[in-house]
């Protein structure tokens, strides 16, 4: 093979990885767009499931005892302050992280901080298993004691 058949099949393969690069990088620039999308989507219907949550409690309250209210209150503040010392220690680690992957521009970081945010996700999605749960014993209870839901 020639030198100058050596540099331009070298040149085209050149060319070649280029494009294929262009084509990854838009690729990973619209996954990455998809993500955020989903990401915003999911955070509106979690806010929207928040609202309906809240207005249910506040019906439910407003028909409970006053030790029922007492109960509700104590289990509250108990899931408030573990949630705090989760959120802190979440923090904790992501400070450890930051300095380990260099920083919040460093790659170890944001695969970091997309694993933090599965797990989050998936806890998330634990206790709203554990919310259905209690709903259907309620809804049980209720039927088997003749009171309207």
């Amino acid at each position: 093979m020639k030198m100058s058949d050596m540099l331009a099949t070298l040149a085209e393969n050149a060319r070649i990885f280029e494009e294929r690069m262009g084509a990854w990088q838009a690729e990973m620039s619209k996954n990455s767009e998809n993500a955020m999308e989903q990401a915003r989507k999911w955070q509106e219907t979690a806010v929207q499931r928040q609202e309906e949550v809240n207005r249910q409690m506040s019906s439910y309250m407003e028909s409970a005892s006053e030790q029922v209210r007492n109960q509700w209150q104590q289990m509250q503040a108990a899931w408030e302050s573990q949630f705090e010392k989760m959120r802190q220690q979440g923090e904790e680690m992501r400070a450890n992280a930051m300095k380990m992957t260099g920083g919040a521009e460093g790659k170890g970081f944001a695969d970091w901080a997309e694993a933090y945010a599965a797990q989050m996700v998936a806890f998330s999605q634990k206790m709203q298993g554990e919310a259905a749960n209690a709903i259907a014993t309620a809804t049980e209870a209720r039927s088997k004691s003749g009171k309207k839901t």
